[in-house]
């Protein structure tokens, strides 16, 4: 009967010893992730995402804490180092939406930079692929 009790009672402490240490770990748990969402919102993401509505400002799509990690902020003018406290270089885009103005943007400075190194005047084809096709295909019959 001893040995009984002292089984019992040592699953007992063993429990108990095992639900502080759950409980312990739990609360370090929450407060990391506490202080991790405190830094997100201090950063301009955070702060974009608490000033506007939660929809792409082009194709107009709603986002909600399910699917949010879709939803970026643009820069505006393009320079990542320019973040005004009141959003005014900030502007939420879907990722599609953000990588189409980005591409749109690199193609712009790419034909500005082409048009700054060329002449004005406009270079032409001169090699014609098709110009011996009528005679290579005489040759095949």
């Amino acid at each position: 009967m001893v040995d009984s009790f002292r089984s019992v009672s040592t699953e007992i402490f063993m429990s108990i010893k095992k639900t502080a240490l759950d409980k312990n770990k739990l609360d370090q748990v929450v407060s990391a992730a506490r202080q991790a969402q405190d830094l997100r919102e201090q950063s301009y993401r955070g702060q974009a995402l608490k000033m506007y509505p939660w929809v792409c400002g082009r194709c107009t799509r709603e986002f909600t804490h399910k699917n949010l990690a879709e939803l970026t902020v643009h820069h505006r003018n393009h320079n990542h180092d320019d973040n005004p406290q009141d959003g005014s270089n900030w502007e939420l885009l879907c990722l599609y939406c953000h990588d189409n103005e980005h591409a749109r943007y690199e193609e712009m400075r790419f034909s500005a930079l082409q048009k700054g190194t060329r002449d004005t005047k406009a270079a032409t084809a001169t090699h014609s692929p098709f110009a011996d096709l009528k005679s290579l295909l005489g040759r095949q019959k």
